[in-house]
């Protein structure tokens, strides 16, 4: 039996011109996750993210935390995010009245990219990567994740959507499932899969253990 810890990004920089790099609450939730696990004498045989610089950052927080050299982190591209900009261009480009203006809340967005994505899952919508890839290289990739974790714990960085896609694909659940999972899922939050001969299975999801007390909750985010 193996363990595989798959970790959302810190938070990212959400309204910047670089929203990929992680804020600096990012850096720090990053940094408490790894120094909870120190603490819990939790060791990885596997460090392993996207290659997106919002998922690198966020492994080299958590190593730091855990006081591991960062260098351990191996790249595997098929975890990256699919590319929310192109999906949310392509639904205003059909439904430009459906776009936020300038200045909307936060929530606004969020309205926005749910109804984006379900255009995209349904074939309203077309982008660079079809609804149809996305899926299979995040099934490529679970693939690859859990014959390099035979027998170990692997710690996995990534993003909302690829990992609603892994709980969605591992569930057996429909695709809808993906957007409604995808808004949920808090920044450095821990969803924790179990690998057996039977295949795999959610054990949690969604966990934050080190924001999860009266000091840190105001620290959870979603972006």
């Amino acid at each position: 039996m193996s363990e595989i810890f798959v970790v959302r990004h810190g938070q990212a920089s959400f309204g910047s011109d670089n929203y990929d790099q992680l804020s600096e609450l990012g850096w720090q939730q990053a940094r408490w996750l790894g120094e909870h696990w120190a603490q819990e004498e939790l060791q990885f045989d596997h460090i392993v993210s996207g290659d997106l610089q919002r998922q690198r950052e966020t492994a080299q927080g958590i190593c730091e935390g855990l006081g591991l050299d960062r260098q351990r982190v191996e790249q595997l591209p098929q975890l990256n995010e699919f590319d929310f900009k192109q999906v949310t261009q392509a639904y205003g480009d059909k439904n430009p009245q459906a776009v936020p203006q300038a200045g909307a809340e936060r929530r606004e967005f969020y309205r926005f990219l749910r109804m984006a994505m379900h255009a995209w899952s349904t074939g309203e919508i077309n982008a660079a990567e079809s609804w149809q890839q996305f899926e299979q290289r995040i099934e490529e990739v679970l693939g690859i994740i859990a014959t390099g974790a035979i027998g170990g714990k692997t710690l996995v960085v990534s993003s909302a959507g690829a990992i609603a896609m892994m709980v969605r694909q591992i569930m057996g659940a429909p695709s809808h499932s993906v957007t409604q999972l995808n808004m949920q899922i808090k920044n450095t939050a821990v969803s924790h899969f179990i690998s057996g001969r039977s295949g795999m299975s959610l054990h949690s999801f969604n966990f934050v253990p080190h924001l999860e007390n009266r000091q840190r909750r105001e620290f959870i985010t979603y972006s």
